[in-house]
């Protein structure tokens, strides 16, 4: 029976910056979920912007809260295994950011683990949600550039100095594949299914650079090719999107801009959220060009699907078979830059029948 008026409340691990500038934001946005907790070593910082949250500092007794029904795991990569264990024991739903693990195993593990205990487990991938994604989705499902040889996705930032912070040391989880490539990935699955292999090559560019700043990745089906790139070092020039045909190429050029809306203070579905003035541009090969507008962005409609799939009403808008497939990709590429070849994807037959695009 499906209960819209059900109140979900929600407990966030983490409150750095993809905690306090994505998750809870956009939980706090969704009618029917209440952001009621947060786990945080800072807890002054947690009370300044959301003054009537309960705090804890350790995650153990935010797990033991019964009425707490959804637990958000806004944490290190390498913590992701253990809470999400720890939370789904406990019989709690999870959503765990990207990545959803470091390994494959540990995929299945939890993914098992949520199916025992019957329990909603889902991967935070929201830029499904973005206007570039969002654009370049509706090209390919027009057709517009025809039979598809070559799509290439950049997740290019600048910043040439080392920081210091978890995500560029050299530990489990760290680094470039980790941290932007989930996205890439994910997308790129949504649009083409699962390829037939991986071939990857990972640099440690910038000085000082302790682990993987560059990744170029080419994922194969047939002759078709899905190249994911990502740098440290790119100031500009580079376009979101490309995207080639037998019946011309086309370019999304600037990103969704929901996440520098976010930084900026913006609250999800004000006046102006996602909006994307970036047009999608075409070339169809004889000096025609035209172009087109990108739907705008909402980022809310992930949490807004796992409202619905928490009461009854729509499916899980991750599924653990899909954050599955991502990291068969994720690990076959790092098996893939070691060895210097191609490899297949380690997924079972039932993995890829369970696996829906």
């Amino acid at each position: 029976m499906v209960d819209h008026k059900k109140i979900i409340k929600t407990g966030l691990v983490g409150y750095g910056y993809v905690g306090q500038t994505f998750h809870a934001p956009l939980i706090a946005s969704i009618k029917g979920l209440e952001l009621a907790a947060v786990v945080s070593g800072h807890p002054e910082k947690v009370k300044k912007d959301w003054p009537d949250v309960t705090v804890y500092t350790k995650a153990e007794d935010l797990f033991h809260n019964s009425d707490i029904d959804l637990i958000v795991l806004a944490t290190p990569n390498d913590t992701h295994m253990p809470l999400a264990k720890e939370a789904l024991s406990l019989g709690k739903h999870v959503v765990v950011d990207k990545p959803f693990t470091l390994t494959l195993a540990e995929a299945r593990i939890l993914a098992k683990i949520a199916s025992q205990k019957e329990r909603l487990l889902s991967v935070f991938q929201n830029r499904r949600w973005d206007s570039d994604f969002l654009g370049i989705k509706q090209a390919i499902e027009a057709q517009r550039v025809g039979q598809i040889s070559q799509f290439e996705s950049h997740f290019d930032r600048y910043r040439p100095a080392v920081r210091e912070r978890w995500r560029e040391e050299a530990i489990p989880g760290g680094g470039l594949w980790y941290d932007l490539a989930p996205h890439m990935v994910d997308q790129a699955l949504q649009l083409f299914g699962l390829p037939d292999s991986v071939q990857a090559s990972f640099a440690t560019q910038r000085q000082g650079a302790k682990i993987t700043d560059w990744v170029h990745v080419i994922l194969a089906y047939g002759e078709k090719r899905i190249i994911l790139q990502g740098s440290m070092l790119a100031a500009g020039g580079t376009a979101r999107f490309t995207l080639h045909g037998d019946k011309g190429s086309l370019i999304k050029r600037l990103p969704d801009q929901q996440e520098a809306q976010l930084r900026a203070g913006m609250k999800p579905g004000a006046a102006g959220w996602g909006e994307d003035p970036d047009d999608i541009h075409f070339w169809d090969g004889e000096g025609n060009t035209t172009h087109w507008p990108v739907p705008a962005g909402d980022q809310r409609g992930y949490y807004q699907a796992i409202y619905e799939a928490l009461t009854g009403s729509a499916p899980n808008p991750v599924t653990p078979a899909e954050a599955i497939a991502v990291m068969a990709v994720i690990e076959a590429a790092i098996h893939s830059d070691a060895l210097g070849q191609r490899v297949k994807l380690d997924l079972t037959e039932d993995e890829r029948k369970a696996f829906s695009h």
